[in-house]
């Protein structure tokens, strides 16, 4: 009797995982939500040292003492939750598309 010849595939082909759809979609989608928000991170969070340093805008009052650099400073906070928050959520559609490329990883074997 003649054993059948089974078509291995090595555990960590990379390069079929890389070139596959499902993972070409999630590195798509992770782009194009990463890129733009660490470009609108960068500039809010730089603005602030620049401004200050170089203009006298944010020294105006916004109530009583409280001037606009305060208000910016604080704001920078808020952004930082926000953003932390919304990337949560849409972390969980990047789990999503992993899964699909891990279930087609696990069913091409």
């Amino acid at each position: 009797m003649e054993a059948k010849k089974v078509k291995t595939v090595p555990e960590n082909d990379y390069q079929s995982i890389v070139q596959s759809p499902s993972f070409q979609t999630l590195l798509s989608e992770k782009k194009k939500f990463i890129i733009p928000l660490t470009i609108f991170f960068f500039s809010f969070y730089f603005a602030l040292p620049i401004l200050t340093s170089y203009s006298t805008v944010l020294n105006t009052k916004f109530i009583g003492d409280i001037t606009w650099a305060w208000v910016f400073a604080f704001l920078q906070f808020v952004m930082t939750w926000g953003l932390c928050m919304l990337y949560s959520k849409k972390a969980a559609k990047f789990d999503e598309l992993a899964d699909k490329v891990l279930k087609e990883r696990r069913g091409s074997r």
